[in-house]
């Protein structure tokens, strides 16, 4: 079986690292160093006590639906229908969006356990990477 295709991700000046990790099949967040929150979208400052200070560190990669969304039109030509994607919070907080690997449960609902998952995957150029999506169970 072939890697799936995914369009590669925006890398801009603060999520870099986050996708160098996830090409390493480790999962990275910044971390404020002064109040200890974990945050995603990365940034410049911690959102809640504005400290310019942080560090990218490891999370756990488990964490609990909070939605989900199944496209059932086909709206770009790596994800055909039906597309399932899922917010789960993270249990060190953030909430991360991705695709859902394998069949949507028929007992999901908010709170199911999920972990992440890594894939390989190919870009709209050929070149291999990792993608992450969410899978449903605990550890």
């Amino acid at each position: 079986m072939s890697a799936p295709a995914r369009p590669a991700p925006r890398r801009g000046l603060y999520d870099d690292p986050f996708w160098d990790h996830v090409d390493r099949r480790d999962l990275r967040l910044q971390k404020c160093t002064d109040d200890g929150t974990f945050r995603y979208p990365p940034g410049p400052a911690c959102p809640t006590c504005l400290s310019l200070d942080w560090s990218w560190e490891p999370v756990s990669g488990h964490g609990s639906v909070l939605s989900w969304v199944v496209f059932h039109r086909q709206y770009f030509p790596e994800f055909p229908p039906p597309h399932v994607v899922v917010a789960g919070e993270l249990a060190e907080g953030p909430i991360l969006i991705a695709d859902l690997a394998g069949e949507l449960p028929p007992e999901m609902s908010a709170g199911t356990p999920l972990r992440i998952r890594y894939d390989a995957a190919t870009d709209p150029d050929g070149r291999e990477r990792t993608i992450f999506r969410w899978e449903i169970g605990p550890a």
